[in-house]
């Protein structure tokens, strides 16, 4: 199953075409009228808000003197549909920028992690919004997460995953004791990977900077790739990729991860937890 994202290699198309254009002292519009485009479709295609077709790319090398095979790989490449799209679920969301992800920052406050839970877990979480999810939905949603967590143990582009998680969620008991117990021996048996780091915050530790809402920090392999800071609402979710709110946000995850039992003392702290269960 291929680990790549259509959303991320438009945007690193883009960043060539943009490359290219530049390289060769052409204005966007100097460049989009020898294109015959208009300078606004040339500039979706430099911000990768669309992608730039094969007979595009080779008619930009013509008129920018510049041939690049591996581009017009990455131009075939842009046009891929994720795997996840089998599944209902479209190109820019969430698991289209996670599959691209190198690193997962989580700050989750109501519940284990997606990336951690087990299937049971992830039935009942889903059963309580059944409102709003027709079965094909339901189904579809539980298989995309099963295929999430896979990335934890991929031998070629694993992800690795740092989850700060408030010890409110360990006692929430979502689909019964059983299944709660079952979902916090899972933890404890993940937590061992090496690609893996959970902390519990503590229920001592009081009022914290995190309890105004859980949120996701993506971090990338490639350097061009900014990090990205996602955050779900009942209705939605916002991508947010201004640096200084996404800088603001990794700061306010560090300090909850300093603030945080240690991996070990988490372990024990879940394990006690489970006892009472």
């Amino acid at each position: 199953m291929a680990r790549t994202s259509p959303t991320f290699r438009r945007r690193r198309l883009a960043r060539r075409v943009r490359q290219l254009r530049e390289e060769a002292g052409m204005t966007q519009e100097k460049a989009a009228a020898g294109l015959d485009m208009s300078t606004s479709a040339l500039s979706r295609k430099e911000t990768g808000e669309v992608a730039t077709s094969v007979h595009e790319i080779r008619s930009m090398m013509d008129l920018y003197d510049a041939y690049d095979p591996d581009l017009l790989d990455l131009a075939r490449a842009a046009r891929e549909r994720g795997w996840w799209r089998a599944y209902g679920v479209e190109d820019r969301g969430y698991v289209d920028l996670e599959t691209e992800a190198c690193t997962v920052r989580e700050l989750s406050l109501m519940y284990i992690p997606g990336l951690l839970q087990t299937e049971e877990y992830m039935r009942a979480i889903f059963k309580a919004d059944r409102v709003r999810r027709t079965k094909k939905v339901f189904e579809n949603q539980v298989s995309v997460r099963l295929i999430r967590q896979q990335r934890i143990l991929d031998g070629e582009q694993p992800l690795r995953l740092v989850a700060v998680l408030d010890e409110v969620a360990l006692g929430r008991p979502i689909g019964g004791p059983d299944v709660m117990r079952d979902q916090l021996k899972h933890v404890l048996q993940t937590a061992e990977y090496r690609q893996v780091e959970l902390r519990v915050i503590g229920r001592e530790t009081g009022p914290h900077p995190g309890m105004e809402g859980s949120f996701i920090i993506l971090s990338f392999p490639e350097p061009e790739d900014q990090d990205l800071l996602y955050i779900a609402y009942p209705t939605g979710s916002i991508h947010v990729e201004k640096e200084p709110e996404v800088q603001e946000a990794s700061l306010v995850f560090e300090h909850l991860r300093k603030i945080a039992l240690s991996r070990e003392k988490s372990m024990e702290r879940i394990e006690q937890v489970a006892r009472t269960l």
